[in-house]
């Protein structure tokens, strides 16, 4: 985790220099209060990864000696064949226009999300298996 807490220090080095560039030239407000959040912002993701990275063994790619094959390993189980991401997805599309075209469209597309989201985490499910 040393690595991306490393990446997010120098987001954070960036937006912090940008809000300081921006808030001289342009001397607006709004623009350069936002940049000083995404530097905030970055900064407590950037302590949390190094300051958790500390606590847990190192990863590989926490190595800098470390080879690809180092990192191979159980990814866990992907359905090869489900339509539910789409499913989920169109409910989550539909629900999102509910918000430009009318209160029914959010609460139909809020019910079809609920119902894809059961399917997609009860896809795999049968029951108990009773040895026999």
């Amino acid at each position: 985790m040393k690595v991306e807490g490393r990446i997010f220090a120098g987001i954070a080095v960036f937006f912090a220099i940008v809000a300081a560039v921006y808030g001289v030239l342009s001397r607006e407000v709004i623009g350069t209060t936002a940049l000083i959040l995404s530097a905030g912002l970055s900064t407590i993701i950037a302590v949390y990864l190094l300051f958790t990275s500390t606590r847990i063994d190192p990863r590989p790619e926490d190595n800098e000696l470390a080879e690809i094959a180092d990192g191979a390993g159980e990814y866990g189980f992907y359905s090869p064949h489900s339509w539910w991401p789409i499913i989920v997805a169109g409910s989550a599309a539909l629900t999102m226009l509910g918000f430009a075209f009318g209160w029914w469209l959010i609460v139909l597309g809020a019910i079809f999300l609920i119902g894809s989201a059961i399917g997609f985490v009860f896809e795999y499910y049968h029951g108990h298996h009773v040895a026999g």
